[in-house]
């Protein structure tokens, strides 16, 4: 597709990507998602790691300064940095069954949601032109004075990610502006993140801002509503 294409070359493109197994960030995590929780939330500055050709993820400290997640699809778990188990699930259905917005998170639901969130977003837009993802092109979106155009992107049911179906918008620089999804996990609210403050590293695009606000009937966010904030630096791939 020819505004995939464009999407990509002007993240870096897909050869330059390939020399790299993962990106690591600093990351500065708040938001009123997890006080609806019953989650501590503060602006502590973690180390985050995420793989570019597979999909783990792993952030430190957690919980204690001497814990990490650790992050695949098919388990999450809290460890020590030596890789003692804390806590693990492996039945990560399970974890999430009858959840609604108010169902209250411990530590493993918590390290699940930032596993497989922070694994989808540093990973995109690459992650569109993934295997087992499909995408269209919908009418393009009126933001202000701008014209963004709109990729919906369709995911496997083997990827863990926020819903099957998202939305990913792009300015006239082709960089990502707007998400759309739905947060299944937690009853499956409607949230539109705000994307900004791209940065060059080693020859790739990095957005290190995101802002998630619940999504109203109108399809626009409703600034009132910040669920989660994302603030990155320090962005390194290795």
């Amino acid at each position: 597709m020819a505004l995939l294409d464009e999407v990509i070359e002007a993240h870096g493109g897909l050869a330059r990507r390939k020399a790299f197994e993962r990106v690591e960030a600093s990351v500065v995590t708040t938001g009123g998602l997890f006080p609806l929780k019953g989650l501590p939330t503060d602006k502590t500055r973690r180390r985050m790691s995420v793989w570019l050709h597979e999909q783990r993820a792993s952030v430190a400290p957690f919980g204690a300064p001497d814990q990490r997640t650790s992050f695949t699809a098919e388990r999450v778990a809290v460890e020590k940095v030596d890789g003692a188990v804390v806590a693990e699930s492996r039945d990560l259905p399970a974890l999430f069954a009858g959840h609604g917005l108010g169902t209250p998170w411990g530590p493993l639901h918590r390290a699940y949601f930032n596993g497989y969130a922070m694994w989808l977003y540093l990973n995109s837009p690459f992650l569109l032109a993934a295997e087992g993802v499909t995408v269209r092109e919908l009418a393009p979106w009126r933001e202000g004075e701008e014209e963004w155009r709109v990729l919906r992107a369709s995911f496997p049911g083997q990827m863990v990610t926020h819903s099957r179906q998202q939305d990913f918008y792009f300015d006239r620089a082709f960089e990502l502006r707007r998400h759309d999804y739905r947060v299944d996990i937690a009853g499956g609210f409607a949230a539109a993140q705000m994307i900004g403050g791209y940065v060059e590293v080693q020859g790739l695009r990095v957005p290190t801002r995101r802002r998630a606000y619940v999504r109203g009937p109108d399809a626009r966010p409703v600034t009132d509503l910040l669920m989660v904030s994302i603030d990155l630096d320090e962005v390194t791939f290795a």
